[in-house]
């Protein structure tokens, strides 16, 4: 390589890139497809960023990787820790933004919770996110970072050396923004969280979520099929229109049928159906018994959550009794239903409130303050006229 080819090839973050990837990328620097196996390990099991440490490389291979990469996660700005054991972390992605990741500790699993958006566009009524507009797309780096620095994190305070004995065991895409709005950053991230030199995880241990972006489920089921959650939230169109404005694109027929053909390439053999609770809106017995009417022609297990209020929300957190009627409802008709466990409200970790720090470029968060004001409106009116 000439000294005019060097200058101008600029310095790559290496955790833009999966497997393939990195292989094409050490070939295009004269390097055997071995080492770049060597390399990601580096990268991804040992959470490590120092070439000089990477010490079965080669000494001249090292001085390339100076040379023209580097490895760069979001860095932290903000840690905060629940009595409860749940962590979460404010990233600096650059120019004012700042996405969120939550880590939760059970006795048989660690999850993480990342973001792939410095914001959101969706405009769900019920969601923190949602209020601060959107700005951009998180670059595969910026996914994966999420889960490089909390690895590397946890497993340092819990003195752990060996790279095969990790604390983080499950990953879910259900932080801060739309994962299927931002699929070519996305496969990537989840090609990496999948590959036995990355993070190894298996495809039932990943699992993404979304507000049911119809041609875009096909898309990740084609390329990538992990675990699915699909953000329901109501039991017809009428009232998912009013909560979510992408029903109104892809309505509740075009969402179950999608999610009936990404079963046919799913590793689990059901969908996980998100259902948020809102007080007096959507946790009715009746929108309970027409859930089981719409989801019996597809295989699937809900996971019921109570709504987390956040500031000027106006949304109602519902009653504890009406949640174990809806649940009972759902479970007596054969439909395996969880309730969400609260973890993390102590420090506006849990579902819903993920906010982190955006700047609107979209005016969006302007937009949407009056449609969710004509929204909330009309749910008031509906509420009030049930009773």
């Amino acid at each position: 390589m000439t000294t005019t080819e060097s200058s101008q090839q600029e310095k790559i973050n290496l955790l833009d890139l999966d497997a393939e990837g990195i292989r094409a990328w050490c070939a295009s620097i004269g390097q055997k497809p071995f080492r770049a196996t060597q390399l990601a390990r580096w990268i991804h099991r040992y959470c490590c960023d120092d070439f000089d440490a990477m010490t079965n490389l080669a000494k001249e291979f090292r001085a390339r990787l100076k040379d023209l990469a580097y490895i760069k996660a979001p860095s932290i700005i903000r840690e905060h820790k629940s009595a409860d054991g749940t962590r979460k972390w404010l990233f600096d992605v650059g120019n004012g933004n700042a996405v969120e990741a939550v880590f939760i500790p059970e006795d048989d699993r660690g999850t993480l919770c990342i973001s792939t958006q410095a914001g959101c566009a969706m405009g769900c009524l019920f969601y923190s996110t949602g209020k601060q507009g959107f700005n951009r797309n998180l670059t595969t780096g910026e996914i994966v970072g999420q889960l490089w620095t909390a690895e590397r994190e946890l497993r340092r305070e819990a003195g752990i050396t060996d790279p095969n004995d990790r604390v983080i065991s499950n990953v879910v895409l259900m932080g801060m923004g739309e994962p299927l709005q931002n699929l070519d950053n996305v496969i990537p991230a989840l090609r990496i969280f999948l590959d036995d030199n990355g993070y190894g995880l298996s495809r039932r241990r990943v699992t993404v979520s979304t507000s049911g972006l119809v041609r875009q489920m096909d898309k990740l089921g084609e390329a990538v099929p992990v675990a699915l959650a699909v953000s329901l939230h109501a039991p017809d169109d009428a009232l998912r229109d009013k909560l979510m404005p992408v029903n109104k694109k892809h309505p509740l027929e075009e969402l179950l049928a999608a999610c009936r053909r990404y079963l046919k390439v799913a590793p689990r053999d059901f969908i996980t159906v998100e259902y948020l609770l809102l007080g007096g809106i959507n946790d009715a017995p009746e929108q309970a018994r027409a859930l089981v009417k719409l989801v019996k022609t597809v295989p699937c297990k809900f996971n019921l959550i109570p709504f987390n209020p956040f500031p000027d929300s106006d949304l109602k957190q519902p009653e504890r009794e009406k949640v174990l009627a809806f649940a009972k409802i759902l479970n007596d008709a054969g439909i395996v239903t969880t309730v969400r466990k609260t973890r993390g409200d102590d420090i506006a970790a849990a579902c819903g409130q993920l906010a982190g720090e955006v700047r609107d470029r979209t005016r969006r968060a302007i937009r949407l303050v009056q449609q969710k004001e004509e929204a909330r409106d009309l749910l008031v009116k509906d509420a009030a006229a049930s009773h």
